[in-house]
């Protein structure tokens, strides 16, 4: 029987998936994709025009899957304070870190192989948004007068135990960065009419 045409294109990104991260995408070579996908180079071609085409879509779903997986951990503690939805992220990540293979921040992997391909980068800078853009949204509720540099210090705590797990091949990265992000937002300087704004609540 034929597979379906989007069959097709997830068996190619979840092959290539597991080939460029554990490899390298250099590395791997076209056919090496299409050999082990088992699906025919004229196939390929009608979903990736190139290798580069497809090494941006790789990235893509990889941050596609990520994103999701966060999000569902954050929601799933609807109920908890902002704090701790926040925090959720960084047990994700000592999920993530903890599973066999990591080998680090594949955007950063990407980016050291592709520093000037457009396309590859325009799939990185994709990547990029998605989590100040949920740490933006969970420090809303706390009402901080110093939201944005929050927002890019947890982010930086997050890249750098991201990177730390891989280079120190250590499993703990992601736990202390849990602890730097607690820090973090005890230090955050309440907006000036937050506590207003709670009194009021209260009458």
């Amino acid at each position: 029987m034929e597979r379906k045409p989007g069959t097709v294109r997830e068996r190619l990104l979840e092959t290539a998936d597991r080939l460029f991260y554990a490899t390298g995408i250099h590395a791997v070579g076209i056919d090496r994709v299409i050999a082990e996908s088992g699906v025919a180079k004229s196939t390929m071609y009608v979903h990736f025009r190139t290798k580069e085409d497809l090494v941006a879509a790789y990235l893509r779903r990889r941050s596609d899957i990520m994103r999701a997986r966060v999000t569902r951990e954050v929601e799933a503690r609807a109920e908890e304070p902002a704090e701790e939805r926040i925090l959720s992220v960084f047990d994700v990540l000592h999920e993530v870190i903890s599973e066999p293979g990591f080998r680090g921040c594949a955007f950063a992997n990407a980016a050291a192989e592709y520093p000037h391909h457009a396309d590859v980068q325009e799939a990185i800078a994709y990547d990029r948004t998605w989590l100040p853009a949920l740490f933006s949204r969970l420090l809303g509720p706390l009402r901080s007068d110093n939201d944005d540099e929050l927002m890019a210090a947890l982010v930086q705590v997050y890249d750098g135990a991201n990177a730390a797990a891989h280079l120190d091949d250590s499993k703990k990265s992601a736990r202390i960065a849990r602890k730097t992000a607690e820090l973090l937002l005890a230090t955050r300087k309440p907006a000036p009419n937050s506590n207003r704004t709670a009194a009021n609540a209260g009458d």
